[in-house]
């Protein structure tokens, strides 16, 4: 029994580390944002640094191939491992399996924190530049001289098929938590939702999943019907499964006005 225990604890340690306290974006709500800067908003997974592993924002560690993080800093970094728009699922894969594939060649660390360290954003990053190679990539921030600058760099991302932009007020001190110094900027606004339940579908989706019912953090319920492939509507995402979603807005109930599903977050074993 005590042989089992020991084993137990290591196996956990061995998927688990303590839970990062990262920088988290608030949303732009058309503030002053003259003379910050921006950059893509990349759309892929989430990945710091710690000195020895690569830790996802939820507290698990990456189990990366040793060739990919053998030339890393010593220090922190955070950034989105990432392959290329629209390649979501597949950069999900990749990354969430615990034997590491050669698909790893595929993958890129793109950075755009070093946590904890001093000095406003330029001079945190540059203490990266030294660490850059064909995985390590510091993400270019452009300066923002207006409002127009940053809506026509929005159009142009999304035409592209990105997720959105960053912006960032670059004379900011690191902080470790959600704040107002940098926020995301969408056209749709998006949040992430635990699945609870399947709904029958009915008409042209009759014997398949027609929508799928979420609860939010704050225990808000409501479903999600649209933005499912045919195929996800055969096998849906799984119960408890954490999923991205849009939305235009909350309505009085908090609850999201036209939700759309976008992707799985965090496939719950």
């Amino acid at each position: 029994m005590m042989r089992l225990t020991i084993f137990v604890v290591i196996f956990s340690l061995s998927i688990f580390a303590q839970k990062p306290k990262l920088l988290l974006l608030k949303v732009y709500k058309d503030q002053n944002i003259s003379g910050w800067v921006m950059s893509e908003k990349l759309d892929g997974i989430r990945a710091y640094w710690n000195g020895k592993n690569l830790i996802s924002r939820g507290g698990k560690i990456i189990h990366a191939p040793k060739w990919f993080t053998k030339n890393y800093p010593p220090f922190e970094i955070d950034g989105e491992l990432w392959s290329k728009r629209g390649d979501f699922e597949n950069i999900s894969s990749i990354v969430r399996d615990k034997t590491p594939s050669q698909k790893w060649h595929e993958i890129k660390h793109y950075i755009f924190e070093v946590p904890h360290a001093k000095g406003g954003l330029f001079t945190r990053l540059a203490k990266v530049k030294p660490y850059e190679n064909n995985i390590i990539k510091i993400i270019p921030q452009i300066s923002i001289k207006d409002k127009k600058e940053l809506e026509h760099f929005l159009t142009k991302i999304e035409k592209k098929g990105g997720e959105g932009v960053v912006v960032r007020d670059p004379k900011a001190l690191y902080i470790a938590k959600r704040t107002n110094k940098a926020l995301k900027v969408k056209t749709f606004l998006d949040k992430e939702c635990r699945i609870i339940a399947y709904n029958k579908g009915h008409g042209k989706y009759q014997n398949l999943m027609g929508s799928v019912t979420c609860k939010m953090d704050n225990n808000v319920t409501f479903k999600i019907g649209s933005g499912f492939s045919d195929k996800q509507r055969e096998n849906p995402p799984a119960i408890g499964s954490l999923i991205t979603f849009k939305y235009k807005e909350m309505t009085k109930y908090g609850k999201p006005r036209f939700p759309v599903f976008l992707r799985v977050r965090d496939a719950k074993k």
